[in-house]
């Protein structure tokens, strides 16, 4: 194989596929970017076994050919290398030169012939949704997965498509975050269970444009393809909770408010909070004000503000951190929120519609 490829596309290449590298695996090659100059294509390939990415980085293909090289080696000599034209040359025995400018090196492959292929996808069911959307449903979801490996399932996210809309939804068991868009075209209902992990992936790569990628699903596997990009994942198996009975829509206290001014106030208020349930803060809700306190051992806080109130008088607690990580992805300017008694959660949703919800359990105080 021979290539030549500019280095700050082969740089941005390998940083993409070394997202599906194994950083520690019995197997070697698993720790290794597969390099493929076939078709006047050059792919660099990254696969974990969980998830696999394949990436087309511009080149001039000299020669055809394959070779697997060390991730870590491979992407920390290209990073270094002067801003100029690559020059990438597989010999006998997978040697491997790389040359730049007036730099040279030679590292000792692998063959590709043992690398693990990405599963193919058996396209039964598919959306097309823009990156900057898909991003941002991902960012607005994924800090409630779950991190405990006992209820696996809670560890992805749950991707559904129904009459046209579809809907991501994470939770544990203290907190649910939902965001969903209409989609542009009609598609097949059905929903799927994506890792943390592989989505975490996903919106480092995913950029906040409007071109659209084509997500295809099968039985266990998940499909991302952004033409020059694509990322493959197994799903989890099993059946996602019914997260409809965890919303309720009924309420005895609504406020309608700022979301900026609540996080400022939540998050200054948290400074002498602890994040262990013991010391929540407290909101007491009266005649159109919210009044927010913290008391501990360090100190107490106490902080105002001016709410628009419909119903009872409320006094509620809630563990600060999981306030604080729903209002920080909401791009509104107002939300409502609901409660019920000062024991069940709240419901944080927009003014108008239904685009987010954010149900967090209620401390007891």
């Amino acid at each position: 194989m021979r290539i030549v490829c500019p280095k700050e596309s082969l740089a941005e290449g390998i940083g993409i596929v070394q997202k599906a590298v194994s950083s520690k695996s019995t197997l070697p090659i698993l720790e290794g970017i597969l390099l493929e100059a076939y078709d006047s294509k050059f792919k660099l390939t990254g696969n974990d076994l969980e998830i696999g990415i394949e990436c087309f980085v511009d080149a001039d293909i000299r020669e055809e050919g394959s070779v697997v090289l060390n991730s870590k080696t491979f992407g920390d000599i290209v990073r270094r290398l002067p801003d100029s034209e690559v020059f990438i040359e597989v010999k006998g025995d997978n040697l491997v030169i790389i040359e730049c400018a007036n730099s040279h090196f030679e590292i000792k492959g692998l063959s590709a012939t043992g690398f693990p292929a990405l599963p193919a996808i058996k396209q039964e069911n598919s959306f097309k949704i823009s990156q900057k959307l898909l991003r941002d449903m991902i960012r607005q979801t994924i800090f409630s997965i779950s991190l405990d490996e006992n209820r696996p399932i809670l560890t992805g996210s749950l991707i559904e498509c129904n009459e046209g809309t579809v809907t991501m939804v994470s939770m544990d068991v203290f907190r649910l975050a939902l965001r969903k868009s209409t989609l542009s075209e009609e598609v097949n209902d059905f929903s799927v269970v994506v890792p943390g992990k592989t989505l975490n992936e996903i919106s480092k790569i995913l950029q906040p444009v409007d071109d659209e990628i084509t997500v295809y699903t099968s039985t266990n596997q998940i499909l991302f393809d952004m033409g020059n990009c694509k990322i493959v994942s197994r799903l989890l198996e099993g059946k996602y909770l019914n997260y409809k009975s965890i919303i309720r829509h009924d309420a005895e206290t609504r406020i309608r408010v700022n979301v900026k001014s609540l996080l400022s106030s939540i998050e200054r208020a948290s400074l002498v909070a602890s994040a262990d349930n013991k010391h929540p803060v407290k909101f007491d809700i009266k005649d159109d004000k919210m009044i927010i306190t913290s008391n501990t051992e360090i100190g107490a806080a106490r902080e105002e503000l001016n709410v628009e109130t419909t119903g009872k008088e409320l006094q509620i607690g809630f563990n600060p951190r999981y306030l604080i990580d729903a209002l920080k992805v909401i791009d509104d300017e107002e939300a409502e929120i609901t409660f019920i008694t000062n024991l069940l959660p709240c419901t944080i949703k927009p003014v108008e519609g239904d685009d987010f919800i954010y149900v967090i359990g209620a401390v007891k105080i």
